[in-house]
């Protein structure tokens, strides 16, 4: 037998070996994906919120009372925010409602004349069957609310599992992580702990990046509508933010309903101010600022970053899609580390999931 094909025998069956032990261990999280994703969300948010612990810590605080004060903050944030949106969309929502009923009235004039030609009769008629399809399937739209009653009920549990462990990630995750270090052999333990280290490294630095990112697009596009005169501009940059932590997808969303509530309520000119707005901020951030924030450790080629949402929303849609980026970033930093393309991390101050120096070196110190 060539030696070139006993090569290429013994690379097929390993990794037909490693692809069957990533599709267990894929279906195996998405089976218990109620769980799964909770805790990659608290990882995520720890990571974001981790170093505000450590400072609190290096001027004396307790790691309960540091963790305490930075999970209430992060929650009064969260909240005041959204309560701050109901509250502007209740002031508004009666004005926006006069305007989309007049935007739409211009848009049926519009389809009205040319090129369309269309004729009122035919508008309405379209109307009206979309009513009559929505009553003969109203089994089909009941069985769509109790599946999304049962995604509320999830969604609420899923909640209160990532809040939970956030805390006990900030409070306890030196414990956590020196507990996961105790599992892996001790001839691996240095290496586990390195990559970990990194892998944390860089989870932290995509966190903040996206999060700076997320921030420049919502108040840049927050003051183009402004200044173009669209209602409801706070919380349609509110949904730019949130759209910035979905690569290529949220930007388009967001950006969609932002110039469609300004074609609405404003009219054509306006939609395309808009629009041309949030392409140039776009365009400001994909060039310059995630080259720049992101930096050398996040850094995902777009061809990768593209096929990571693909695949992240193929196999778990929007949560997906979601936390697809920032596994790429940290699989590609731990597997460079891990081939000697990065040095050795320092000891870090907070390491995965809140780990310190002392128990990291406790722990890789008797490795």
């Amino acid at each position: 037998m060539p030696a070139p094909v006993r090569a290429l025998a013994e690379w097929s069956w390993r990794l037909l070996v490693i692809a069957a032990a990533l599709a267990i261990l894929v279906v195996g999280l998405w089976y218990v994906r109620v769980v799964t994703f909770p805790l990659v969300a608290a990882a995520l948010l720890a990571a974001l919120l981790g170093p505000f612990c450590t400072r609190l810590r290096g001027r004396g605080w307790s790691r309960g009372a540091s963790a305490v004060t930075v999970f209430v903050g992060f929650l009064v944030v969260v909240v005041g925010s959204l309560w701050a949106v109901a509250v502007v969309v209740g002031d508004q929502f009666g004005d926006v409602a006069d305007s989309v009923r007049s935007g739409l009235r211009e848009v049926q004039t519009w389809l009205d004349s040319a090129p369309f030609g269309l004729t009122r009769e035919q508008i309405d008629a379209w109307f009206l069957q979309a009513g009559q399809v929505v009553e003969e399937n109203q089994e089909v739209v009941t069985e769509g609310a109790r599946s999304a009653a049962t995604f509320v009920v999830q969604l609420g549990a899923g909640l209160a599992i990532m809040l939970f462990a956030l805390i006990f990630f900030l409070y306890d995750g030196q414990k956590i992580w020196s507990w996961i270090l105790r599992l892996v052999p001790r001839a691996q333990r240095n290496t586990v702990a390195g990559a970990g280290a990194v892998a944390w490294r860089t989870l932290t630095s995509y966190t903040h990046g996206t999060i700076l990112v997320a921030l420049f697009d919502a108040v840049f596009i927050c003051i183009v509508l402004l200044v173009v005169g669209v209602p409801l501009a706070f919380p349609l940059a509110v949904l730019v933010f949130f759209g910035a932590f979905i690569p290529f997808v949220g930007a388009f969303v967001s950006g969609f309903i932002a110039v469609l509530v300004a074609l609405v309520s404003v009219g054509f000119v306006a939609a395309l101010l808009v629009l041309a707005g949030i392409l140039g901020v776009q365009q400001i951030e994909g060039n310059l600022l995630q080259p720049f924030l992101l930096g050398r450790m996040v850094r995902v080629h777009p061809l990768g970053v593209l096929v990571a949402v693909s695949i992240g929303v193929l196999v778990a849609g929007i949560i997906g899609a979601v936390i697809a980026v920032p596994v790429v970033a940290v699989a590609n930093t731990v597997g460079r580390y891990l081939a000697g393309g990065l040095p050795p991390p320092p000891p870090p101050t907070v390491g995965p999931v809140g780990r310190s120096d002392s128990d990291h070196g406790q722990e890789t110190g008797s490795a």
